[in-house]
C-alpha cells in the first residue's frame, strides 16, 4: 500500500512525525507537507506563484504552499506512481464542528478525495498544558487505515477523526459522530505594531454550543475517539423544492 501523508502544521510538526513513524509498517509512505504552519488555510490553492517541492528526508518533501497544494501536487504530477490513500495529521489541536470549514488538515484529506483516493484527517484534541499524546492519535490512524485497506468505504466519504489527549490505554473506544458546532468566536484582539499602527489577531474559537450526545464534542469530552463521515457535496438537497417555490413568487 502506498500512503500519502500531509498536514497543515508544517513538515516539522510533532504530530506528523508521530504519524509517519507509526504508519510506516503498513506500506510505502510518502510525505508532502507545507514548509511552515498553514493552520486555517482551508481548501485554498496557490495560483499566483509557482509551487515548489523540496526534499528534506527520504520520500519526504516540504512545499511552499497550502495543505491542498501539497496533496494536489503529490497526486497530480510530482511522482510517477499512484498513491492508495491520503492521511492528514496528526493535527496539533481539535478539528470539531465548525473547525472543519477552516481546517487545512481536513482540507488536505478533502483534496485527496477530490482526486479519487480514500482519505482521512486525524487531530489530537490538545489543551493548554495537556500531555500531547500524539502517539495515541497515530495508533488510531493506523487502525483506521488498516480497516480501510481491508474494507473500503463508499467513494464519497471522508473520515474526520478527533482523538482525546489521553494515553492509548485510557481511551474508552471509538464513536461514530456528527459534527456539532461552536458558540460565536471571541472578538478580535487589537494590538499595535512597532510603528504604532493597529493590527488584529483573530479571536479564540468559541466553546461547543451544539455539543450533546451524538456529536464529536460529546465523544471527546467523554474520552472517546470521534469519527465523523464528511462529504464534499455541500448542496442542501432538502431545501431545493422550497427554493424553487420561493423563486416562483411574484
Amino acid at each position: 500500500m502506498k500512503i500519502l501523508l500531509s498536514n497543515d502544521d508544517g513538515y516539522q510538526a510533532e504530530g506528523l512525525t508521530a504519524l509517519t513513524l507509526a504508519i510506516k509498517p503498513l506500506g510505502a509512505v510518502t510525505v508532502v507537507a507545507p514548509d511552515r504552519n498553514r493552520s486555517g488555510a482551508s481548501n485554498s490553492l496557490t495560483l499566483d506563484v509557482p509551487v515548489r517541492a523540496t526534499t528534506y528526508a527520504l520520500d519526504s518533501y516540504y512545499c511552499n504552499g497550502t495543505p491542498t497544494d501539497c496533496v494536489h501536487l503529490a497526486i497530480s504530477g510530482l511522482f510517477d506512481f499512484e498513491h492508495d490513500i491520503v492521511v492528514s495529521g496528526v493535527n496539533d489541536g481539535a478539528n470539531l464542528g465548525d473547525d472543519t470549514l477552516y481546517s487545512g488538515t481536513v482540507a488536505a484529506a478533502v483534496e485527496g478525495r477530490f482526486l479519487g483516493l480514500p482519505a482521512l484527517a486525524i487531530s489530537l484534541c490538545v489543551e493548554p498544558g495537556s500531555p500531547r499524546n500524539f502517539a495515541s492519535a497515530a495508533k488510531v490512524a493506523v487502525r483506521l487505515v488498516e480497516r480501510l485497506s481491508k474494507s473500503p468505504l463508499q467513494e464519497s466519504v471522508i473520515l474526520n477523526v478527533n482523538v482525546p489527549d489521553l494515553p492509548d490505554r485510557a481511551i474508552r473506544g471509538i464513536q461514530v459522530t456528527r459534527l456539532g458546532n461552536r458558540h460565536r468566536a471571541e472578538k478580535v484582539v487589537r494590538a499595535q505594531d512597532p510603528r504604532g499602527r493597529n493590527v488584529y489577531w483573530v479571536g479564540s474559537a468559541g466553546a461547543g454550543q451544539d455539543a450533546g450526545p451524538g456529536t464529536d464534542f460529546h465523544a471527546i469530552a467523554h474520552g472517546y475517539v470521534s469519527v465523523t463521515p464528511l462529504q464534499i457535496d455541500l448542496t442542501r438537497h432538502a431545501a431545493l423544492p422550497e427554493l424553487e417555490r420561493w423563486l416562483k413568487l411574484e
